[in-house]
């Protein structure tokens, strides 16, 4: 095995392309974050490419300079043109795969590094003398080939786990229009409340950044909430003291089972319905604090959240001066479909049989994802 500094064995040098009438143009949108998978392929004709691009083929490892942590590196399948962002490297492939090379860029500890040595406070890039001055062991290429066939083994596991997900997802969705129609046509002309007649809606007294802690009641904000609606837990590293929480909670209230709370910045709207165990303070105004009136199931609301009913009214109310939120006032406002009770029951016994199938499902992917995170620290530290 030997050590070497990565532009040494994969210097920056561009590709070359045939001429043709329609080019292959890659920007830093179109391609998704730590897979390197390409969202779109844009085809274009020369007069369209542009100057502050590079061309790249088969040869390349294509790797993003702006903002790293977001971890684009792509393989490319097929020669093309890309932005200026994205750096063309050229393995030795008589000393580094493609593949290997990308694994290792991936990897927690090359993003951790290039992050601390970025420029620029608004748009980071990561410079290319300190790209060139990463140290990379290299093992034999029969080694590395068994390496990466491994990762791209778990990978597609994990890809598969995701599908599985996303399957059950738009099931769900399925089944609610099979069952209620189109909330914004609404074709079995069901009554249509603003969520004030369900809910009081509210959100928590101000906690300060000085008195957030390392230990104590978990402290959520809406990053925290997303979280837990996609995964049902959260590792939190954000607390307030136990004394803080009891003096708030006494005066203020606390979130109960059956409640909602829905994030109010970033992606707006994401829900997440209190579990009888949980125990949490909340960050004021970044989340709202839906207080279940037991008149409706909660369930079904969540997944009217889900419609482009309520993400429309959502983005047509939102506060976007600065960035977007969705306040109290927005909230209140936001109509709902409101079928009979025991047709929202019957819809959320549905729900929960399907639940359990995500719930094993991801298991298994955590449980894959966990692997995965170990097998990048074994072999890139």
């Amino acid at each position: 095995m030997g050590k070497y500094k990565l532009g040494d064995i994969a210097p920056i040098k561009q590709g070359t392309i045939a001429k043709s009438e329609q080019y292959w143009l890659l920007n830093l949108d179109m391609v998704e974050s730590n897979t390197g998978s390409i969202i779109e392929y844009l085809y274009v004709p020369s007069e369209e490419i542009g100057a502050s691009t590079i061309v790249f083929d088969t040869n390349n490892v294509l790797y993003s300079k702006l903002r790293p942590y977001l971890n684009k590196v792509v393989i490319p399948d097929r020669s093309g043109y890309a932005t200026s962002e994205m750096l063309p490297l050229k393995p030795n492939t008589n000393i580094i795969t493609r593949e290997y090379l990308t694994y290792f860029l991936r990897s927690p500890h090359f993003v951790s590094y290039i992050n601390e040595k970025t420029s620029g406070a608004k748009m980071p890039r990561a410079n290319s003398s300190d790209l060139k001055a990463v140290e990379i062991e290299c093992p034999s290429i029969e080694e590395q080939r068994n390496i990466t066939e491994t990762f791209n083994h778990i990978v597609s596991v994990i890809n598969k786990r995701k599908t599985e997900l996303q399957l059950l997802d738009d099931l769900v969705k399925a089944r609610f229009v099979e069952m209620f129609g189109d909330p914004t046509v609404n074709p079995k002309g069901y009554p249509i409340v603003p969520i004030s007649e369900l809910f009081d809606v509210g959100s928590s007294k101000r906690v300060f950044e000085s008195e957030w802690r390392s230990e104590g009641v978990p402290f959520y904000r809406a990053r925290e909430i997303v979280k837990l609606s996609k995964n049902g837990f959260v590792d939190n590293d954000l607390f307030i003291e136990e004394e803080l929480y009891e003096q708030y909670t006494a005066k203020y209230g606390v979130p109960k089972a059956g409640d909602m709370m829905v994030t109010g910045v970033g992606t707006l709207g994401i829900c997440y319905i209190v579990q009888p165990n949980d125990r949490f303070y909340f960050k004021d105004g970044n989340t709202l604090w839906f207080k279940n009136k037991g008149l409706c199931s909660v369930r079904f609301i969540m997944e009217q959240y889900n419609t482009d009913f309520v993400r429309n009214q959502i983005e047509a109310t939102a506060n976007v001066s600065t960035v977007g939120t969705y306040t109290i006032t927005n909230a209140n406002n936001t109509m709902i479909l409101l079928p009979s009770i025991e047709e929202q029951e019957a819809f959320d016994l549905f729900v929960t049989q399907v639940d359990k199938s995500k719930y094993a499902v991801q298991k298994a992917l955590d449980k894959t994802q966990m692997l995965f995170d170990s097998l990048m620290q074994e072999y890139f530290g």
